[in-house]
């Protein structure tokens, strides 16, 4: 029989350390991983069983078997799944596919407890088996290979391993770990039945364990009865039995699971160690039938904004797994959403290809696109409670316990995920209402981002006919631009959107509830009746005496700017730039170069003070061109652009100042 050594791919020698002299504070992880991986192969084979019932052999049972020797130190996991060939041993278990250790060891933190729980998120849950292990010996057969076809992996986690061609008559794999002596509670029933039910309870195989008694300890006198025996223990007796539920938890009832159950169920499928933040379990009946178990996570997992990351829910059809990333059944401005859904009513041999095209996804994809919206609703309802009000009639609102507790709830969501969600209003049209009101941003009468659309209008002064805001990269840019300067002096709120999504996002939303939208940084300033007669006849006077300085600025301007006007939008600030109104804005065209995209070249418009004293002093000054062209790249500095040629406007300020 051959064998071979080979070294680890460098990043797996790299991580096998940190494994082994690193996470210990959370060993029991290990062993989740391990059944984890047993029933994901499981799953595999049932797959590709679909359309080859052969592969089955003579064990159409799925199984996971879970066993431990005291005296030679070792815990099995075997499953009887797809098992793997020789060069499938070496291409899982030596290399870590693209995965990469560079972004594993970028995400810890120095929590052990915190970073031991990346493990899984990173396709390498496997080599947590030598958190406990100083050697693992892996035995393997592919399905439909034949019995002298099979493969033994060893490893002492350094920096190589060794395969050679066994004969095994069982399909699928065994794990056999040598565990060290500080993780012999490993080779206790007790323990390992603990483990597999905070973990494992809800995967739908069974997981097995040889049953024990207890045995009494031999008579210490064979003749004297009562002369005192050895001591017992407890012996296997050679019958196996079921550890877990072995039910898919999303098939039962939901008054039989329990809160934490919800929770380890989604920590196992999200590789998260948080709790989620909320969850919905359903069963969906009618044209398409189908149950939903869906979770809204706490963190933002670190690859969000990742776009060559697979992100959906698991797909099962009659609880056949089928696939990990269900693209197609959830819109992509909710990739961060986690769960399950099984359908009754999809093939089983269902395809990628039939996900995109099939009425029964298109069905169950607007059905969970509106259960994730929904529970987002509700968490922004309960989201601030004030105190409970005191009604007509004496009697005071009492507000539940389970409201209490998604109290806050929301807010935390959205300083996760709130960029995330802008995403949809140019995706999902049919939704776009419903996303708008779960909207939430900074304003100039508050800093935290709290503001929805409604609170805003609820605020609006009398006679206002728009919703103003504005967009920045930062928020202490957007509350200090001078075209806010005129809402100020007015009182007149003004939202703050500083993520890079929101130019793009506002695109397409151009009102709400009927009250427009309307960017301080678009077009002309219009007030309309917030504006008295008396300001728009000074205005106009201002810009009619202005017109002989306005021309000469726009000739010196000519290569900058598409125009140069007079404005009433400022107060303490010389000049701001606006566009068009149907103009690209300034900070998106400058997100798209950073973006190294193509963006249209729009020239923005100047916008002058004419009651300024550096605008007034343009009026027969020598230094004219040179003050125009600082005006202009100031206007742009203040807004979080830079001029075309800072030497030239550093030359320019030097020279005036001298």
């Amino acid at each position: 029989m051959s064998k071979q050594t080979l070294s680890f791919q460098a990043e797996v020698a790299q991580l096998l350390h940190l494994v082994t002299h690193s996470l210990y504070s959370n060993q029991e992880i290990f062993l989740r991983e391990l059944i984890s991986n047993a029933s994901d192969a499981c799953d595999k084979l049932r797959f590709e069983g679909l359309n080859n019932a052969a592969l089955f052999e003579d064990a159409p049972n799925l199984e996971v078997r879970v066993s431990f020797d005291k005296a030679a130190k070792t815990l099995t996991i075997t499953d009887n799944g797809i098992g793997m060939s020789q060069q499938e041993a070496i291409d899982h278990l030596g290399t870590i596919a693209k995965s990469g250790t560079k972004d594993f060891m970028g995400r810890l933190s120095g929590d052990q407890k915190a970073d031991a729980q990346l493990i899984g998120q990173f396709g390498v849950g496997f080599y947590s088996g030598f958190i406990v292990a100083d050697k693992i010996t892996v035995e393997s057969r592919r399905a439909g290979l034949k019995p002298e076809e099979g493969v033994r992996w060893t490893s002492g986690g350094t920096g190589d391993f060794e395969v050679e061609t066994i004969t095994r008559a069982q399909r699928g794999t065994s794990i056999i770990l040598h565990l060290r002596d500080d993780a012999e509670e490993y080779l206790n029933a007790w323990k390992l039945k603990q483990v597999i039910a905070k973990y494992s309870d809800h995967i739908s195989l069974p997981i097995l364990m040889e049953k024990e008694e207890w045995k009494d300890g031999e008579l210490i006198n064979p003749n004297d009865e009562n002369g005192g025996r050895q001591p017992g223990g407890m012996v296997k007796t050679g019958e196996w039995e079921t550890v877990n539920k072995a039910s898919a938890l999303w098939t039962r009832p939901k008054k039989d699971i329990t809160e934490e159950q919800y929770a380890e169920f989604y920590k196992t499928i999200s590789h998260d160690h948080e709790a989620p933040l909320t969850w919905a379990h359903n069963r969906v009946e009618g044209n398409t039938e189908y149950t939903q178990l869906l979770y809204i996570p706490a963190k933002a997992p670190f690859d969000l904004w990742n776009r060559d990351k697979k992100a959906g829910v698991k797909l099962y059809v009659k609880r056949v797994f089928i696939m990990d990333d269900a693209e197609a059944l959830m819109p992509t401005y909710l990739r961060f959403v986690k769960g399950v859904i099984d359908s009754a009513d999809l093939p089983l041999n269902v395809s990628r290809e039939l996900l995109q095209e099939s009425r029964d996804v298109r069905s169950i994809r607007e059905g969970s696109t509106k259960r994730v919206l929904s529970m987002l609703e509700d968490l922004a309802k309960h989201d601030k409670h004030d105190a409970p009000a005191e009604g007509a009639d004496g009697v005071t609102d009492v507000v539940s316990e389970e409201d209490k507790a998604k109290e806050g709830k929301y807010t935390k969501f959205y300083a996760e995920f709130g960029a995330v969600l802008k995403e949809g209003l140019g995706e999902d049209f049919a939704n776009r209402e419903r996303l708008a009101k779960l909207l939430r941003f900074a304003s100039t009468t508050s800093d935290t981002v709290s503001v929805s659309f409604a609170d805003y209008k609820a605020r609006m002064k009398e006679g206002q006919e728009a919703i103003y805001y504005i967009t920045a990269d930062t928020l202490a840019a957007a509350k200090n631009s001078p075209q806010l300067e005129v809402f100020k002096k007015k009182g007149i709120e003004v939202l703050l959107m500083t993520d890079r999504v929101d130019e793009w996002a506002l695109n397409y939303l151009h009102e709400f509830d009927g009250t427009p939208l309307q960017s301080v940084a678009k077009g002309a300033v219009d007030l309309g009746k917030l504006q008295d007669e008396a300001e728009k006849k000074a205005a106009e006077e201002a810009a009619e005496a202005f017109k002989p300085v306005l021309a000469k600025l726009k000739e010196a301007l000519k290569d900058k700017a598409e125009d140069v006007r007079v404005t009433t939008r400022l107060v303490d600030s010389p000049a701001c730039l606006v566009v068009q109104d149907d103009g690209m804005s300034t900070q998106l065209a400058r997100m798209l170069k950073q973006a190294g995209q193509q963006a249209p070249e729009t020239k923005p418009v100047l916008e002058v003070n004419a009651e300024h004293p550096l605008v007034k002093k343009l009026d027969g000054s020598v230094h004219f061109h040179d003050l125009a062209h600082i005006l202009f790249d100031q206007a742009l500095l203040a807004e979080g652009g830079l001029p075309e040629d800072p030497a030239a406007y550093v030359k320019r300020v030097n020279a005036l100042l001298a």
